[in-house]
């Protein structure tokens, strides 16, 4: 029971993340996620990146609520928001936005739809309109080119 509210809250994280980024990030909190799209900070870090910490935090507490209540499904609630958080940042800084130099040349399409997806949100560098808010969920129009390469 406890890896389907890891699982179950994994892949919720996903919707969430869509309307955090849209109505949060590229809203009141858009002065930190400015500088994501603008790349005017030079340097490795961004203000963008304190939403690591933000969101870190509601994940450490039910992880202590739930461990302190003899691992109640808090903990794993919280166990499943930290396994997204880390997805997040392999797949979005360092395979993505390529902090760390790793899979440059992938010819895998879905990893390639998600990069694909992700230049189009970053082609706004202002906090409206925009488009591609999700993270793991890619739209099928860039999933398809790359299924398609080749048969045109």
């Amino acid at each position: 029971m406890n890896i389907l509210i890891v699982l179950a809250t994994f892949f919720i994280m996903e919707a969430l993340t869509w309307v955090i980024h849209k109505y949060v990030m590229h809203g009141f909190l858009w002065v930190l996620h400015r500088d994501h799209h603008d790349h005017g900070t030079p340097g490795n870090l961004e203000k963008n990146d304190y939403f690591f910490v933000i969101f870190a935090c509601p994940a450490i507490a039910l992880m202590y609520l739930g461990a302190n209540q003899d691992f109640s499904y808090l903990f794993f609630i919280g166990l499943g928001i930290t396994f997204y958080g880390m997805a997040y940042f392999f797949v979005h800084d360092i395979f993505i936005h390529q902090r760390i130099r790793l899979l440059r040349k992938t010819e895998n399409p879905y990893l390639q739809a998600i990069r694909t997806a992700h230049r189009q949100h970053h082609k706004y560098t202002g906090k409206k309109p925009g488009e591609c808010f999700g993270f793991l969920w890619v739209p099928l129009k860039y999933f398809k080119m790359y299924f398609n390469k080749g048969k045109q």
